[in-house]
């Protein structure tokens, strides 16, 4: 099969309706001949050529994911212009970022701005957007506002995967089975088994079972306890660091998953899909590195003095912190006790607190005492049943049910350091459900579709930082403030979400050539939310909520809130093979909770009474066109956009926590799009997106007077992506050699953009030689990836006055692998 873009000549639809087709309208192409199917998409909640779509949308078949390496369900965002990730937990948790559109809050509670389905039931736990990515017919990525059809209404975009449905019809299925090595000097090697198998089981039933076992050894190599705080003269040995098997290496994962699903066709009008999956996850410690980071003070921070900068290290540098336009050291606040002192200048000039540097920069060795195998776990399942019934030839009724669980406890290093110094943990234990109706039918001028949406968050969530076995009097000489009584300072959190919505959407043929698209949601949402921080005893380094907890504070509150989401577009085709479109778009993300950490830091001007924010409110003004010319063998698309942002919910990280504030924000961009098959065989792809957003009005901390204008978060504005693809006939087969690179801008970890704060551009190529049978049953590839070897920044978080480091994880480095699959 060929992964390249084949373009049909296809008739005008009877819909003219608008596309803005991403760089991945890649398709099987046959080895005859250089024409482009089109990727039948349900973005409009009913099967459509994607062409016939008015979203700006990108979409994947599951052949093209294979070919383009995705094996987990953020790794599309590589190739997806506009779209990125941010998260946290050095990408064991991951989020999407579309357009700049990002909330990088890492405790459970939150729902992310993109939301994320799975054969159309929401993921509601923003980190669990992080999954095995085996058996998918397709991903669709749409981006702006999606408020009027989809179940969650999200502001900034969704990704959703469509998992293969058993057949009626025939048997099939395959294993596909590959094995590489990472290029570290932690001789890492990788083993992935993937296989379905499905077909009838009865005239009218059918059955198929995937499954997906993926075994990765670490590649970050962990030379512990090389450069370990104080050494032999604190009694440095296996008594003093935070557990037996510390100084792992780190970067695996061990994960099952599997789905199981019936269909049922009791009659010609009724089909019912039902499906159960799980997955259950284990990996080490999440792999964060350290750099070196020094903060920039305006004054000694008892005269008054903020943090307005953090800066990398320099080499010569022994104060822990600076005081801008003076000599002074500002101090440090090792214990997250909002109190500075200045204990004693740095150990190593250019080093972080305690004396270490990174023995290779942003290569894949380091040194860390609290990093462990097997360490944390993510384990989740959840049922799917859809109904689909054909009232009469032009009517169907729609019935969706959904319920997912989620659990993980995970871990980081704070310092990312041999320092026995603190560590935070995440844990969480939550389901959801959702409930929902809809009918659909069409005219012949007209399709519309209207439904109630119903549902239930219950969410508990833990998080907080550790402190491991012996580190407090080894790193602090005591107990700090916080610590006197405890040792794992804790925010315990629970946020029940009920939510009822009715939407509905009409597409009326003006003329021939008009076509006019409005839609709208009404929501009514409530929010029942307890939390307590507070202290618990640390006698494990794997273990949470050890004896009863003393409590710091708490508090007990409620929302109630109703919003409305709303479309208005029109689409006007102005020949067969061009498009013209142009809509305005409102969405909206209920407000919620923080659930910030016990300290100074979250000492809010308003104490519990600002732990609510607001919800955010975008209006989307598009505009954009489709072409397809040389007899429909190229595909030439472009949109332009602008975000108005009001209250929008951003994210900010002070201290070693943070909390969601409302800020005013904008955003202006631009994407474009060319697929071309210009000769037999040949194949091209190339996709930029390019935006220039800003947040208005940010606080450099929670209690600042000082506020700047800043780009958001995750956010590059700039990404360019190309392929190219050639297949000739070869050893009674079809050889296929593929090559593709992705190009992204430098962005911010952090919102307040400090200068250390960011990761630099990055170009990332990846190569592919394949070899299939003539009846396609057998292919053999080989692959590499991260040719170049580049270090890609995944997450990071600024801990310039804790540690005198920032915390930075990186893309899995330069990789090769062998892989054979058997189709039946």
């Amino acid at each position: 099969m060929f992964i390249g873009p084949t373009i049909v000549r296809r008739q005008p639809p009877r819909s003219p309706l608008s596309l803005a087709v991403g760089l991945a309208a890649l398709m099987s192409l046959p080895a005859a001949g250089s024409v482009l199917e089109e990727v039948v998409v349900t973005a409009q909640k009913r099967e459509q050529s994607q062409q016939d779509v008015g979203i700006a949308i990108t979409s994947f078949t599951g052949d093209q994911l294979s070919k383009l390496g995705v094996e987990e369900s953020f790794d599309i965002a590589t190739v997806t212009p506009g779209v990125h990730i941010s998260g946290n937990l050095a990408g064991q948790n991951v989020q999407f970022s579309i357009r700049g559109v990002t909330q990088n809050d890492f405790n459970d509670i939150i729902e992310a701005p993109n939301a994320v389905y799975l054969d159309e039931g929401y993921l509601a736990i923003a980190q669990a957007q992080t999954f095995a990515v085996f058996d998918i017919e397709r991903v669709e990525i749409l981006k702006g506002p999606q408020g009027t059809l989809f179940g969650r209404n999200a502001t900034g975009g969704l990704a959703h995967y469509v998992s293969n449905k058993p057949s009626l019809d025939e048997h099939d299925g395959y294993v596909d089975v590959s094995y590489g090595e990472f290029d570290t000097d932690a001789d890492a090697n990788k083993l992935t088994i993937e296989a379905a198998y499905g077909g009838p089981l009865t005239e009218n039933t059918a059955a198929r079972l995937a499954v997906k076992y993926n075994r990765q050894d670490p590649y970050l190599k962990n030379r512990y306890p090389e450069s370990a705080f104080g050494g032999e003269s604190v009694g440095l040995s296996e008594d003093n660091a935070p557990g037996e098997g510390a100084g792992a290496d780190l970067g695996d994962d061990d994960t099952l998953a599997g789905r199981l699903s019936f269909l049922f066709q009791p009659s010609e009008d009724i089909e019912v899909l039902v499906s159960a999956n799980y997955a259950h996850s284990e990996v080490s410690t999440g792999p964060y590195q350290s750099k070196s980071t020094i903060a920039v003070f305006s004054d000694l921070p008892g005269n008054g003095g903020e943090v307005i900068n953090v800066i990398d290290t320099p080499s010569g540098e022994t104060r822990e912190s600076i005081v801008q336009g003076t000599t002074l050291d500002a101090g440090s606040d090792q214990g997250d006790s909002g109190t500075f002192t200045n204990v004693a200048p740095r150990p190593v000039a250019g080093g972080d607190f305690f004396g270490y540097l990174d023995p290779d920069g942003d290569d894949f060795s380091f040194s860390s005492d609290f990093a462990f195998d097997d360490h944390g776990e993510v384990e989740t399942w959840g049922l799917n049943a859809k109904v689909t019934w054909d009232l009469n030839d032009t009517t169907t009724l729609t019935s969706i049910t959904d319920y997912k669980s989620y659990e993980k406890l995970l871990f980081i290093d704070v310092d990312s350091a041999p320092v026995n110094q603190l560590a935070n943990y995440a844990a969480t234990d939550s389901t959801s459900f959702t409930q929902e109706l809809r009918i659909s039918g069409e005219s012949e001028s007209t399709r519309w579709v209207a439904g109630l949406f119903y549902l239930n968050i219950d969410n508990d969530s833990d998080n907080g930082l550790k402190a491991p076995i012996n580190s407090l009097p080894l790193v602090f000489g005591a107990f700090p403030p916080h610590y006197t009584d405890g040792g794992d300072i804790s925010v315990d959190a629970e946020l029940e979400t009920n939510s009822y919505s009715v939407f509905g959407q009409v597409e009326l043929d003006l003329n021939e050539q008009l076509t006019l698209i409005a839609g709208a949601r009404l929501t009514r949402e409530d929010k029942d939310y307890e939390m307590a921080q507070g202290l618990y005893a640390s006698n494990s380094s794997y273990r949470i909520h050890q004896g009863e907890r003393i409590t710091l504070n708490s508090l007990e509150t409620d929302s109630s809130d109703t919003f409305w989401t709303g479309k208005l577009q029109l689409d006007y085709r102005l020949e067969n093979d061009i498009l013209l479109y142009a809509g305005i778009n409102r969405g909206v993300k209920a407000g919620s909770f923080n659930a910030p950490l016990a300290g100074t830091f979250f000492s809010l001007p308003g104490g519990n009474a600002d732990i609510p924010y607001e919800e955010e409110v975008l209006t989307s003004y598009e505009a954009g066109f489709k072409s397809t010319w040389f007899e429909g063998t190229t595909r030439l698309n472009g949109s332009v956009f602008y975000y108005d942002y009001k209250d929008y919910q951003s994210f900010l990280f002070t201290g070693v926590g943070g909390v969601v504030i409302n800020n005013d924000a904008t955003n202006l961009g631009v994407e474009l799009e060319l697929q071309t098959s210009p000769a037999e065989g040949w194949d091209a792809l190339f996709s930029a997106a390019w935006f220039d957003a800003e947040v208005q009005d940010v606080p450099l901390s929670v209690n600042s007077s000082i506020t700047r204008d800043v780009k958001p978060t995750y956010a590059p504005e700039l990404q360019v992506t190309a392929l190219v693809r050639y297949q000739w006939d070869a050893f009674g087969g079809t050889m296929a050699i593929q090559g593709d690179v992705a190009y992204s801008d430098e962005f911010y970890y952090n919102l307040r953009n400090f200068d250390a704060d960011k990761f630099d551009s990055y170009v990332i190529g990846n190569a592919r030689l394949s070899w299939s049978s003539p009846d396609e049953l057998w292919e053999t590839s080989l692959a590499l990836r991260n040719i170049s070897d580049e270090r890609a920044g995944v997450q990071g978080f600024d801990l310039a006055t804790l540690c005198g480091c920032n915390e930075v994880s990186y893309r899995a480095p330069r990789s090769i692998a062998v892989g054979i699959r058997r189709n039946f």
